[in-house]
C-alpha cells in the first residue's frame, strides 16, 4: 500500500510517521488571512510573554502560553546538568526556527513545493566573563559571529530564486532582526 499524497504539496506522507523527504503542508488559506491582516494594519504590536523559574543549579523552566515548560540548562563544562540546551544554544534554535518558518511560509505563498528544509547554525562567543563573575575586562559579550547554512530544495525552483528567498526571509525574520539591531532592554527588580 502506498502512502497518501497531499493535495497542497504533492508530497508523499507516510502514515503515522513524520515526513522525511518533504515538509508537511501548512494551511495556505490561513497564511493568506495572516498576510491580509498584516497588510490591513501594519502597526499592530503583539507582546509575547515568558515566565522563567529557576529549578536548581543552572536548570530553568520557561513557561510560555499554556505549553509544557521549555527547559534550559547548561552543559557540565558550565556547571549544569546537561538536560537541555543552554541559553545561547536556545537562542540559536530560536533563530533557526524563525528562519525556517519564514522560508516555509514564503515558499508556500509562492506556490513552491518544499522537498527539504534544514538549517545548520553555529555561533562564536567568548564565555570567559562567566556571567560577570570571571574575567570582566572589556570584550564583546554574547555572539560575535553567527553562521547559518540553509539546505532547501523546492521542485523546479532554481538556486538563484532560493538564494533571493533566503535574503528576503532574513530581512523580515523577527529573531534575525533581534540578533542584528539594538533592542530596548529593561531588567529590573519586579
Amino acid at each position: 500500500m502506498s502512502a497518501p499524497q497531499t493535495a497542497l504539496t504533492g508530497c508523499l506522507m507516510p502514515e503515522q510517521t513524520a515526513p522525511t523527504g518533504c515538509l508537511a503542508p501548512i494551511d495556505k488559506d490561513g497564511l493568506e488571512k495572516l498576510i491580509a491582516a498584516g497588510k490591513a494594519d501594519p502597526r499592530v504590536i503583539k507582546t509575547l510573554k515568558c515566565k522563567t523559574v529557576a529549578e536548581g543549579r543552572f536548570r530553568h523552566a520557561n513557561y510560555i502560553r499554556n505549553l509544557a515548560p521549555y527547559i534550559v540548562d547548561e552543559p557540565p563544562g558550565l556547571l549544569g546538568d546537561d538536560t537541555a540546551p543552554n541559553p545561547s544554544e536556545a537562542s540559536l534554535a530560536a533563530l533557526g526556527s524563525c528562519l525556517a518558518v519564514g522560508l516555509h511560509a514564503n515558499a508556500v505563498h509562492r506556490g513552491w513545493t518544499v522537498r527539504k528544509l534544514e538549517l545548520q547554525l553555529e555561533g562564536d562567543l567568548n564565555i570567559t566573563a562567566v556571567w560577570g563573575t570571571g574575567d570582566v575586562s572589556e570584550k564583546p559579550v554574547g555572539f560575535t559571529d553567527v553562521r547559518v547554512k540553509v539546505d532547501m530544495e523546492c521542485d523546479g525552483v532554481p538556486k538563484e530564486e532560493i538564494d533571493a528567498l533566503i535574503a528576503h526571509v532574513t530581512k523580515w525574520s523577527p529573531v534575525a532582526n533581534t540578533f542584528v539591531r539594538p533592542v530596548n532592554l529593561e531588567v529590573a527588580l519586579g
